[in-house]
C-alpha cells in the first residue's frame, strides 16, 4: 500500500521502501517481496519496484494509465 499511495506506484528503491513500511530492508527483500512478486502484485525493474496492475486493482484504486500501456498525447 505503501508503494502505490506514496510513491504513485514506483519505481522505488529497496532502502526508500523499507524505510516506508517501517522495516528493515533484509526483510522486505527476503520475506515480504518474494511473496508479493510470486502473487504477481510487484516487479523488480533496473530502476526499482513497481506496483503491477493487479496491486492497484486488489487495492481497489485505478492503475495509472502507464502501467496499462496507454501513453499520452504527446509521448
Amino acid at each position: 500500500m505503501a508503494l502505490t499511495r506514496s510513491f504513485g506506484g514506483g519505481p522505488v528503491g529497496l532502502s526508500t521502501l523499507a524505510v516506508a513500511v517501517g522495516e528493515e530492508p533484509t526483510t522486505v527483500e527476503e520475506v515480504c517481496e518474494p511473496f508479493l512478486v510470486r502473487a504477481g502484485m510487484l516487479a523488480r525493474t533496473p530502476r526499482g519496484r513497481v506496483a503491477t496492475p493487479l496491486a492497484w486493482t486488489h487495492l481497489g484504486l485505478t492503475p495509472p494509465p502507464q502501467l496499462l500501456g496507454q501513453t499520452g498525447l504527446f509521448d
